[in-house]
């Protein structure tokens, strides 16, 4: 495009990626964590689609939200039937929780990890199909949900998740979600593993579970119903809805389309790692 009066071309914006295209950075720490694939000799096969492409297709899903058949063949990242096949057997072979851990163990060396404090809360999305780990809701009529538990640390860095359904106390998975949360490596010494202080709303004031969470050295600090809004635990755990906010930022996790549980979980254990990889980047683009 030329400007006016003159014949120097006009420089125009480049185009942003787009947020499913794996970068080079990311997929190096991705493929050693891939397992091995081995082949039968002498038998004919199709050749297995590139894994790199594939993981593209299935980023592609989680954030369009857009139905597995429905996935565009011209953008090369194979059958949806493929994508769905790999998301699968790479939730059962541990790999993306392990590039979860990985991610925070490099956000711990980098000094970006708080254990000082964490805070725990969760969120309800309807269940369109059924299946494990729904139930009825006492928020949204009495339709099937489920919910997505989360603990945080004290910048807000996704640590581990559960999911439930819908009619399951908060109150019930603050132990598991402490126990979920794995050893954080990066520096010398012991790995992370516990936070210092641990803040909650309402939903989760119960002095059995005070009791519980103080057997892991850890101090809670959980709202009691009937006190008055605006101060308390409500400052400290802000953190954990906007990291709620930015899960279900993709859209496949606004609503559960799955009926297996495990595929779902792998969705939000893959969105997990996505957020810890977005803070990561940005750390080390302003080095």
């Amino acid at each position: 495009m030329l400007a006016e009066g003159g014949c120097k071309p006009v420089e125009t914006r480049k185009t942003a990626a787009r947020p499913w295209e794996i970068d080079d950075e990311l997929w190096a720490r991705i493929e050693p964590l891939l397992p091995v694939i081995l082949r039968k000799p002498r038998r004919q096969v199709r050749k297995r689609p590139d894994s790199r492409k594939v993981l593209c297709g299935i980023l592609f899903v989680l954030y369009t939200g857009i139905r597995w058949e429905f996935l565009p063949q011209e953008l090369g990242f194979g059958s949806g039937m493929t994508c769905w096949r790999r998301l699968r057997d790479r939730n059962e072979a541990g790999v993306w929780q392990r590039l979860h851990e990985l991610l925070l163990s490099e956000l711990q060396a980098a000094d970006l990890l708080d254990f000082s404090r964490a805070a725990v809360d969760s969120s309800h999305i309807r269940a369109m199909k059924g299946g494990p780990a729904t139930g009825p809701s006492p928020v949204d009529r009495g339709k099937v949900g489920s919910k997505h538990h989360m603990i945080v640390e004290a910048h807000g860095i996704p640590l581990a998740t559960t999911l439930t359904g819908g009619n399951r106390n908060d109150v019930t998975q603050l132990i598991p979600l402490i126990q979920a949360v794995p050893p954080i490596r990066g520096k010398g010494g012991q790995p992370l593993r516990r936070p210092k202080h641990l803040y909650a709303d309402r939903g989760y004031d119960h002095e059995v579970y005070r009791y519980k969470v103080r057997r892991f050295q850890i101090t809670p600090h959980i709202a009691r119903r009937g006190t008055g809004h605006g101060s308390g635990p409500g400052v400290y755990c802000w953190v954990v809805e906007g990291a709620i906010a930015l899960l279900q930022w993709f859209r496949r996790l606004r609503t559960r389309w799955e009926i297996r549980d495990d595929i779902h979980h792998a969705f939000v254990t893959l969105g997990c790692a996505v957020i810890c990889w977005r803070r990561l980047r940005t750390a080390l683009c302003r080095e």
